[in-house]
C-alpha cells in the first residue's frame, strides 16, 4: 500500500538486542515491531475509550510476516498500520515496516498481516465483535491523505 494509505504512522529506533548474530533484525522480532505498531494504533485511533471501560480481549488467530530487505541496528524505522477487514468475530490488519531513507524515498522491508479474534475473558472462545469496533477504525483509517478501499466484511 502507499504509505498516504495509512493515517496511523510511528517511528523508533532499532535496538542491537533486537539483532542476531548476522547484525541484522532477529526475524521473530517483526512480531513485536508489529505489536507495537497495532498497540500505538489502537491508542491513537482512542479505541479503548469507545469501550466504555468493558473488558476487550483479542488473540492473534494467524500473523504472517513478509520480509523484503533487512533492517539494522540503530536504524530508524516507521511502523504503519490499519484495518483492512473485520468479520463477524474477528479483525484483520496489516502493517508495514519501512526503513526511514535521507532522501525520503520508499523503503520497504515487511509487511505483517494479523488475523484477531475477540474472545470472551473467561473461556477464550471466540464471540462477535461489538458494532462499534469497525467504526472507530474506518472513521480513523479514513483520515489518510489517500483514500484506501473501503474496509471489506470478511
Amino acid at each position: 500500500m502507499a504509505r498516504s494509505e495509512f493515517a496511523f504512522h510511528h517511528r523508533f529506533r532499532v535496538r542491537w538486542s533486537e539483532t542476531d548474530a548476522q547484525g541484522v533484525v532477529f526475524n521473530a522480532r517483526y512480531l513485536d515491531y508489529a505489536d507495537v505498531a497495532v498497540t500505538e494504533y489502537w491508542r491513537e485511533a482512542k479505541f479503548r475509550d469507545y469501550a466504555d471501560g468493558a473488558p476487550l480481549e483479542f488473540h492473534v488467530k494467524k500473523a504472517t510476516v513478509t520480509w523484503f530487505a533487512p533492517i539494522k541496528p540503530d536504524e530508524l524505522i516507521e511502523v504503519m498500520a490499519r484495518t483492512v477487514a473485520t468479520g463477524r468475530t474477528s479483525m484483520t490488519q496489516i502493517v508495514e515496516i519501512h526503513g526511514i531513507t535521507e532522501d525520503g524515498s520508499d523503503d520497504l522491508r515487511a509487511t505483517v498481516d494479523l488475523v484477531s479474534v475477540h474472545v470472551d475473558l473467561d473461556t477464550h472462545r471466540p464471540i462477535p465483535l461489538p458494532h462499534w469496533v469497525k467504526d472507530v477504525f474506518l472513521n480513523f483509517d479514513q483520515q489518510a491523505a489517500t483514500p484506501a478501499a473501503v474496509m471489506a466484511d470478511a
